[in-house]
């Protein structure tokens, strides 16, 4: 694509109000293919990592790291129990509070620690799945069970906006 879009005055004189010549469409199809191959030349884990970076957009809102998680506990349980546990148990904790789960053959059951109110969003990557209000204890339930990567965010009175690591059952 060496045609050039812009106009070079030809003598002395011509400025600013020179005319333009418009493009052709020959070289507009051109740039849009210049353009749509560069967005393609872009690798998806770059991406992924734009669209992740992104989504701390809202510094205030505290993480909650994943403290405790049954089925890694029950690698080094194994010599202990003759049977494994049927529900997985994770905890997730922040400075402000903890979001206990448990994982059944049909939902996802949760409680908020200290037990309050709360709005708990079900995020997956591309986007808010579900929005599940606790009881007044701070349990809530998510059925179906997330197939895929997902994450909590868990906001109550107070200020009170923690969001889980990302996690896959």
């Amino acid at each position: 694509m060496n045609e050039r879009w812009e106009h070079e005055p030809d003598a002395p004189g011509q400025g600013d109000d020179a005319v333009l010549p418009v493009p052709s469409d020959d070289v507009l199809l051109a740039a849009l293919r210049q353009a749509v191959d560069a967005r393609r030349a872009v690798p998806p884990e770059f991406v992924h990592a734009a669209k992740e970076a992104f989504a701390w957009h809202n510094i205030d809102t505290e993480l909650a790291q994943l403290t405790f998680d049954s089925s890694r506990a029950a690698d080094r349980l194994a010599s202990t129990r003759s049977e494994a546990a049927s529900i997985r148990a994770l905890t997730f904790t922040s400075a402000r509070l903890t979001i206990e789960l448990e994982v059944t053959a049909e939902s996802l059951i949760g409680q908020v620690i200290p037990t309050q109110t709360a709005t708990i969003e079900l995020h997956t990557p591309s986007g808010v799945a579900d929005v599940i209000a606790s009881d007044e204890i701070g349990c809530f339930s998510v059925q179906p069970i997330p197939s895929g990567t997902f994450r909590l965010r868990c906001r109550a009175l107070g200020g009170i906006d923690v969001l889980t690591s990302w996690i896959t059952l």
